[in-house]
């Protein structure tokens, strides 16, 4: 017979119009090529081999010429005369028990005219007719707000299940320098006979240099497959890590420094090693008094929307003073800082 149209459809021979709407709803709703943009040449052939098997099976003359002769039959158009008395040959009836027009041609309906009749409708098969074919299908499929057009038939859109969101930990080191990461997932799939299956992906994410914490990476429909179900979207969250010498402060980047209490008043000059390994050299003339800062423009975080720009880099300054001085020390500090 070649192809078997009703196991396509996953329905038995004997199967009403109601039935193969439903099964053809369902299958269509999996494998539209809309749906499947990463997988776009095995997802059109699945939906036009599923409209296919609708289009043979919903049309009366159709469906009685291949139950009767097969696949080839039909669309060879060489359908056998009828017996001489008109009636049916042994093990050949059909629903009708009528036998079918000899001189039948196959004229195949196009599978967007036939999503666009069950996915539009309004009301009976084929209601709201004037409207353009690619209205249908944005009818139903979601639009750039997200949100799916309003079909006013009998069938629902079908819900999309909650997001999935991991957590995506990054070093500060991999937010100032930027870095590509591999993530493997493992997700069910439904084929077009609607067999589940377990597949594993990789997922790149290209961490751009200056995102922060909670940035969130989306993968549109990365979830499990199911029947009637958009499938969810996968969600990665920058989460980041402690920096044994840096903190972040939005797009800032702090160091506490220690100095002690003659470096403070006589001056020092300190090396700090930046995240891209660079060597920062900073001079200190000035008394520092604890608590201050010192801060060094352009040497902070990446400023993500802005590639030429960063933040400041901030040097709080602890001050160490001595556990103790002598009395003569002390007579010098007052001499030197003109106390009595």
């Amino acid at each position: 017979m070649g192809i078997d149209y009703y196991n396509i459809l996953k329905v038995n021979r004997n199967a009403r119009e109601e039935d193969l709407k439903k099964a053809y709803r369902r299958l269509a709703m999996i494998w539209h090529p809309d749906k499947n943009p990463e997988n776009k040449r095995e997802s059109e052939a699945k939906f036009k081999q599923i409209s296919e098997a609708y289009d043979v099976l919903s049309d009366p003359q159709k469906r009685q010429i291949y139950d009767l002769y097969g696949e080839e039959a039909l669309k060879s158009g060489q359908v056998p005369p009828p017996p001489p008395d008109g009636g049916r040959s042994a093990g050949t009836g059909s629903r009708s028990g009528q036998q079918p027009n000899p001189s039948f041609r196959f004229n195949p309906r196009d599978a967007d005219d036939i999503y666009a009749e069950l996915f539009g409708e309004t009301g009976g098969v084929g209601g709201g007719g004037g409207r353009g074919r690619g209205g249908y299908r944005e009818g139903f499929f979601r639009t750039s707000h997200g949100d799916y057009a309003g079909t006013t038939g009998t069938t629902a859109p079908p819900k999309k299940a909650p997001p999935v969101e991991n957590t995506l930990p990054c070093n500060l080191d991999d937010l100032y320098k930027g870095v590509k990461k591999k993530m493997k997932i493992s997700r069910t799939i439904m084929d077009a006979s609607g067999k589940v299956r377990v597949v594993e992906e990789i997922l790149t994410i290209e961490v751009k240099p200056g995102w922060k914490k909670g940035t969130k990476i989306t993968f549109p429909e990365k979830g499990n497959q199911e029947p009637g179900v958009i499938p969810a979207d996968i969600i990665f969250v920058i989460d980041e890590k402690p920096h044994a010498v840096f903190k972040r402060d939005g797009n800032d980047l702090v160091v506490d420094q220690e100095i002690t209490l003659l470096e403070a008043l006589t001056g020092k000059t300190l090396d700090v090693t930046s995240l891209d390994g660079r060597s920062i050299t900073i001079q200190l003339t000035d008394i520092i008094k604890p608590g201050s800062e010192v801060v060094v423009p352009n040497e902070g975080m990446p400023i993500s929307k802005e590639p030429l720009r960063k933040g400041n880099l901030r040097i709080k300054f602890e001050v160490k003073y001595p556990s103790r001085i002598t009395e003569e020390q002390k007579a010098d500090l007052r001499r030197v800082l003109g106390g009595s």
